[in-house]
């Protein structure tokens, strides 16, 4: 599969999650619904999704989506997942993002070898993954989401302490979510890199489409070493009250 059959695929994936009829705008628009339900954000948000040259995105309200479409389509696509663009072109409060959404086929993924490392097997409700968790602290740990696995945890120990952990989980559209967690002292041996590109292995033999969504540069860098290739971006945000 190509990058350019990947973004199709992706894009029907964020189209289902925004819980309402929406369809990613001819290249360089923006298509705004209203979706209280929507997948793209939390309840009450604004969430919007570019792949492609193009964008979705969804409001809690009529009201709440008249005033994004009206400041959206003002922007260049680029922009409206773009933080500071946002908050120039509306008063928002609460902000998530951006994040980087990449994707890889089988074709472009790059795999990583354990070596002498021994790789072991966890259900995510796993104690030890619980610890690892709170060694990472609670940002790092959010980001992760171990806890939403649904695939088998590929897990390092040193010393019999789990560092580092890697699964998915399983979203729409047969697509896997990748999740990743590093012990802060145990950055910068590539573990990382170990173990999700385990999960990657796990979630290709079994037909899904891998997806990595990452805000830190450390976890972006990760995915391009293992061939993921930047699609698109999410941005969620809320409407200051004052408007919404």
């Amino acid at each position: 599969m190509k990058v350019d059959a990947l973004v199709p695929r992706a894009r029907r994936l964020w189209e289902e999650l925004a819980r309402i009829p929406v369809s990613f705008a001819p290249p360089g628009g923006v298509d705004v619904v209203v979706s209280p339900r929507s997948g793209l954000c939390p309840d009450g948000w604004v969430g919007v999704v570019a792949l492609g040259g193009s964008a979705i995105a969804t409001a809690p309200s009529e009201s709440a989506a008249a005033i994004v479409r009206d400041a959206l389509g003002q922007l260049p696509v680029s922009a409206v997942v773009d933080g500071d663009a946002v908050r120039q072109a509306l008063p928002v409060g609460q902000m998530l993002g951006p994040a980087m959404l990449s994707y890889v086929s089988p074709a472009g993924f790059r795999p990583v070898p354990a070596d002498a490392m021994v790789m072991e097997q966890l259900p995510s409700d796993h104690p030890d993954l619980r610890i690892l968790e709170h060694t990472a602290g609670p940002e790092d740990a959010d980001e992760a989401a171990l806890d939403e696995i649904t695939s088998p945890t590929f897990v390092l120990r040193d010393h019999g302490r789990v560092v580092a952990a890697a699964g998915y989980c399983a979203w729409p559209r047969r697509t896997a979510h990748i999740s990743v967690l590093t012990a802060p002292e145990a950055r910068g041996r590539g573990l990382a890199r170990v173990t999700g590109s385990a999960a990657v292995v796990h979630a290709l033999s079994a037909g899904l489409l891998p997806q990595w969504r990452a805000r830190p540069a450390a976890s972006r860098r990760v995915a391009a070493a293992l061939g993921f290739e930047e699609l698109g971006s999410q941005l969620s945000f809320e409407i200051a009250a004052a408007i919404a």
